[in-house]
């Protein structure tokens, strides 16, 4: 694991026929070290409490090919982790801390604070942010008056309704922040970036709060996928659109 990334998507995946009998995750572990372990190993190093070792390496398997990789267990929830025999709630809720855990490992970490001037340097910087997603949030990046990050804020999280950001909120963050500019983004789960009508009104109100309170509002982002975007490029810009 490099400084910004977390890989998920590890392939020298081991099923239960293939590990050695009586050779054991833990003494893999001891003896080689955490990148030896396979996929399976990994899991079932932390699922093993109160199971035998076949039994978890059976589970750690079985997860996995549900996921369809370890990389796909990223936007489980514990209730995705309980469906399977032999993993309680507290093991879920463990499962689907260690992943959010993972997620946050994955922000990009710089030695200068990041500059968030163009709509595809804001959506690059937010991709392992959103990734594995499946509900909304939003956020306030506070900015410096070179456009560099001084405070990232999420605002809100999960909200399915019009009211995906008040302005009071977004502005409450900025003036606390002292910054001198925002931008504010959300994600679209479904990972197509296109905006819904709520999200244009939120818009346009963030954008006369922002005249109101002398704070610049530089962009407003939705961060989704390429592939899911009919334009290709994953993320869609009200600046860029005329809209701000």
């Amino acid at each position: 694991m490099n400084q910004t990334h977390l890989d998920l998507g590890h392939t020298n995946n081991t099923t239960v026929r293939d590990i050695a009998c009586g050779e054991q995750p833990q003494q893999r572990m001891e003896s080689f070290g955490a990148a030896a372990l396979s996929d399976t190993e990994l899991v079932a190093l932390i699922l093993q409490t109160g199971l035998a070792t076949r039994e978890v390496l059976d589970v750690s398997s079985r997860l996995i090919a549900e996921a369809g990789s370890l990389r796909g267990i990223a936007s489980w929830q514990p209730v995705d982790f309980e469906r399977l025999k032999g993993i309680g709630r507290a093991k879920a809720r463990q499962l689907a801390a260690l992943v959010e855990i993972a997620r946050r490992m994955m922000k990009p970490i710089t030695d200068e604070p990041v500059v968030l001037n163009r709509p595809e340097l804001i959506a690059e910087y937010f991709r392992p942010i959103i990734h594995g997603l499946e509900v909304e949030k939003f956020w306030v990046a506070c900015l410096n008056r070179k456009n560099r990050l001084k405070k990232l804020v999420e605002v809100t999280s999960g909200t399915a309704t019009c009211s995906l950001a008040h302005p009071r909120e977004v502005f409450r963050v900025a003036i606390r922040e002292g910054a001198i500019a925002v931008v504010c983004v959300h994600n679209h789960p479904s990972g197509d970036p296109a905006p819904s009508a709520a999200d244009l009104q939120v818009t346009r109100q963030l954008r006369d709060a922002a005249r109101a309170v002398d704070i610049d509002l530089l962009d407003h982002v939705i961060v989704g996928r390429a592939s899911a975007d009919p334009a290709g490029q994953g993320w869609y810009s009200f600046r860029a659109t005329g809209i701000l």
